[in-house]
């Protein structure tokens, strides 16, 4: 390990200094991107929900099916307020704490997430 006396060591500690800096500024500028992008995701959710209770009468399975749709879209609904109201900082919070109380299924959700997002960049059908 460097020296902090050492030119070296300066260097070094200048260089962690610039990169920790360079990480903390991607951060802020990802924070702030999807705070902006908050209620464009909001209005999306909010159109799903929409779309599937529109549909939800016409799908097969009678009214077991539409009573499940709807269920979907209403928390639909719910989860667009959320986005609406609530900052970055608390979306991680609340992330976390479902993580630290949920590790199976998180696990299972980010393996799913993981091999969409695979398949969704390879290319495949």
């Amino acid at each position: 390990m460097a020296n902090k006396s050492t030119p070296v060591g300066n260097a070094a500690d200048t260089m962690a200094s610039k990169v920790s800096d360079r990480v903390s500024d991607t951060a802020a500028q990802v924070k702030d991107q999807v705070d902006a992008n908050r209620n464009v995701a909001a209005h999306g959710l909010e159109q799903a929900a929409s779309s599937i209770r529109e549909k939800a009468g016409s799908l097969p399975g009678g009214e077991t099916v539409s009573n499940l749709a709807n269920t979907a879209a209403d928390k639909l609904t719910a989860t667009a307020g959320y986005v609406r109201e609530t900052d970055v900082n608390t979306m991680m919070a609340d992330v976390e704490t479902l993580v630290k109380n949920n590790p199976g299924p998180a696990l299972m959700a980010a393996a799913v997430v993981g091999f969409l997002v695979g398949r969704a960049f390879s290319g495949h059908d």
